[in-house]
């Protein structure tokens, strides 16, 4: 297979017979991949976003005055509305459990959660995909990642600097043509997973059932929370990456140490790739 760089060199931006997105279809690259400007912000919210960052990673449950208030502690001049708006950018999600007082209305949500006690026996039946937020030293990024769920193995993932719909469906995309359909995909609320390009091509995979957290229920899809912890604390955060290029080599490299070598306490000491490709 060609590597990834080499088919990005493969790419004409200049004005042609075909478009850049078809380009990328053809050589099966992610458009966003191209592109790796860090998101601009200034000085002052892109530490206060690496704080908020470590914060959420060691307590979820913290809203935006708990946040607010510890911020503040450490000695930073903020506001809670200054936090809430940092943490809408970062696509944070506190871990709250909604009150059962009333009967939820079906309409408020476009797919039901399917994982509550469900059996997960098999790879390829439930699959998880989620955006977190990554900073850097002069912007910062968003890493979205597939995991199937049964044995822990990243299927798929990919850096940009905006959360489109179109580098969700392409990154998911890439990730059905190399190991097959899933019975189920779950995700959050988020805008991107309940785009109509999102869903119609979800639904075009037939046999995939959509699946979706409860507002404010990060814990639903806590495995793939727990590898967006685990890359941080393990490569990201020690190594402080100042480019989108950069970024995307640490994460190269750690996501195929992680998938391929590093043992899993939860799958019976084994890399994650060793139980995909032992039960599939």
């Amino acid at each position: 297979m060609i590597p990834l760089e080499t088919r990005r060199q493969m790419i004409e931006r200049d004005e042609g017979p075909m478009s850049i997105c078809y380009q990328c279809e053809l050589l099966g690259i992610a458009r966003s991949s191209l592109y790796y400007t860090p998101s601009r912000a200034s000085n002052k919210d892109l530490k206060l976003m690496e704080e908020l960052d470590k914060l959420y990673l060691e307590d979820p449950t913290r809203g935006t005055r708990r946040m607010t208030n510890r911020l503040r502690k450490m000695g930073y001049k903020v506001g809670r509305c200054h936090v809430r708006t940092l943490m809408q950018v970062m696509r944070l999600k506190t871990v709250y459990c909604k009150p059962r007082t009333t009967i939820i209305d079906p309409a408020r949500y476009k797919y039901p959660y399917l994982l509550r006690n469900l059996d997960i026996h098999s790879p390829n039946q439930v699959w998880a995909l989620d955006i977190t937020y990554v900073p850097m030293h002069r912007g910062f990024m968003y890493l979205l990642a597939i995991m199937d769920i049964y044995s822990r193995c990243i299927m798929g993932w990919s850096l940009s600097n905006t959360m489109e719909a179109e580098w969700v469906v392409n990154t998911l995309k890439m990730a059905v043509n190399k190991y097959g359909k899933p019975e189920i995909i779950n995700s959050d609320q988020g805008s991107q997973f309940t785009s109509d390009e999102y869903i119609d091509f979800v639904k075009s995979l037939e046999t995939v059932k959509i699946s979706m957290d409860g507002k404010g229920r990060a814990t639903d899809n806590v495995y793939i929370e727990r590898f967006f912890r685990t890359i941080k604390y393990e490569k990201i955060y020690l190594e402080h990456p100042e480019t989108g290029s950069e970024l995307y080599h640490i994460c190269t490299q750690f996501i195929n140490y992680y998938n391929e070598r590093r043992d899993h306490s939860s799958i019976g000491n084994n890399p994650p790739i060793v139980v995909y490709q032992k039960a599939a």
